[in-house]
């Protein structure tokens, strides 16, 4: 096992973040598909779906870019070496589109 690079251990709490943060929008996913038929009918399966998608895809990149940023500093690099964006516009992408989805169902149901 390599040694601690960072006696505060930031990159671990930063990648433990994010981790809580995919698995609350999972949550709320789920609880979403749940609830929100009886609101927005069968919109709520692609909004539910968007979602866990979403969570799937943030947890997978937060993994990845611990795992990056791990080798990184253990070659002795730095962390801002690492930092490219991708992790935030996982999750924006992912609100913009179940956000979307959700305004077209409350449209569509304004109008029937």
């Amino acid at each position: 096992m390599t040694p601690l690079f960072d006696p505060g251990l930031q990159p671990e709490r930063t990648a433990l973040a994010w981790r809580r943060t995919g698995l609350a929008l999972l949550v709320a996913s789920l609880a979403s598909a749940k609830v929100l038929p009886s609101v927005v009918g069968p919109w709520s399966v692609l909004i539910g779906t968007g979602g866990v998608l979403g969570a799937i895809a943030l947890l997978f990149r937060a993994q990845r870019r611990y795992r990056r940023l791990h080798r990184m500093l253990a070659a002795g690099g730095t962390p801002e070496s690492v930092a490219n964006g991708r992790l935030v516009a996982t999750i924006a992408l992912s609100v913009v589109i179940v956000g979307l989805v959700l305004l077209i169902a409350i449209v569509q149901m304004h109008f029937e």
